[in-house]
């Protein structure tokens, strides 16, 4: 496989002692390029740091969680990053109303800011969403002409919802969500549906480790994912639509160096 993951948190500590290890297994299991997460302005920063190579890339943005955070110097500083040509998207940016570690109102503020900042840089948007599907729905589609597109990252939702984000011209990132039997059904029946040109591959790692890995990989991983394991991602979604793998891996490389201007 030439699989592109687009969403790897890769400046996350656990990968402090062996961050070299694991993109050499990846590079191994057929993972040939990676989007680095920026989830705040210091993570941004730093994820365009380790942007180094030519199959290398980030994004830049601040996640609901953070939203907070986010002030008129931060601000700043992401319109400087997303100067640069390997910051590709704008975010991780978005609503996360499940677990509101940042207040609603400030979200709100800081989803719009960085909407600005997508219109502006003509960049793709990289959104978060968790339980706040009508909220970003209605506030993408307010500026929908906008944008130059993006992708909905680790999407978890079912048919209805998936309907929506085509509808309104996005992409999805489908992740190790869709091998949990405890709470991937809704995704599990809406990618039957999923159109070959609207979506791609992410491992969102070190999160989202696959729940129906080999045993023995489960072992070794611990509770830690890592790129290596998009593959298997593959496979679950090539099951579940009834195609091949090798055609899910080069429709989600084709449509990540479309969105992202990859090439």
């Amino acid at each position: 496989m030439n699989l592109t993951d687009i969403g790897i948190n890769l400046a996350h500590d656990s990968f402090d002692h062996d961050r070299a290890a694991v993109l050499e297994r990846a590079k191994a299991a057929g993972v040939a390029r990676f989007i680095i997460t920026g989830t705040d302005v210091a993570g941004s920063r730093a994820a365009l740091a380790m942007a180094d190579g030519d199959n290398f890339f980030s994004t830049a943005g601040v996640h609901p969680h953070h939203a907070s955070e986010l002030d008129d110097a931060g601000l700043a500083k992401l319109r400087e990053l997303l100067q640069d040509d390997k910051v590709v998207a704008v975010g991780e940016c978005g609503l996360d109303f499940f677990r509101d570690f940042s207040p609603r109102d400030d979200q709100l503020r800081a989803f719009e800011a960085q909407l600005d900042l997508a219109a502006e840089t003509g960049k793709p948007l990289f959104l978060h969403q968790r339980a706040a599907h009508a909220e970003l729905m209605q506030r993408l589609n307010a500026r929908r002409s906008e944008f130059s597109g993006g992708v909905v990252h680790c999407f978890t939702d079912g048919p209805a919802e998936l309907a929506d984000v085509l509808a309104a011209g996005f992409h999805v990132g489908i992740t190790g969500w869709l091998c949990d039997e405890r709470r991937g059904h809704a995704l599990r029946e809406a990618v039957r549906e999923l159109p070959l040109d609207r979506f791609m591959v992410e491992t969102d790692a070190p999160y989202l480790l696959p729940r129906d890995l080999p045993k023995t990989e489960l072992k070794q991983a611990g509770r830690r994912n890592e790129p290596q394991f998009l593959p298997h991602i593959v496979e679950k979604l090539a099951e579940l639509m009834g195609r091949e793998p090798a055609e899910i891996a080069r429709r989600s490389t084709e449509n990540a160096v479309r969105l992202f201007r990859l090439e």
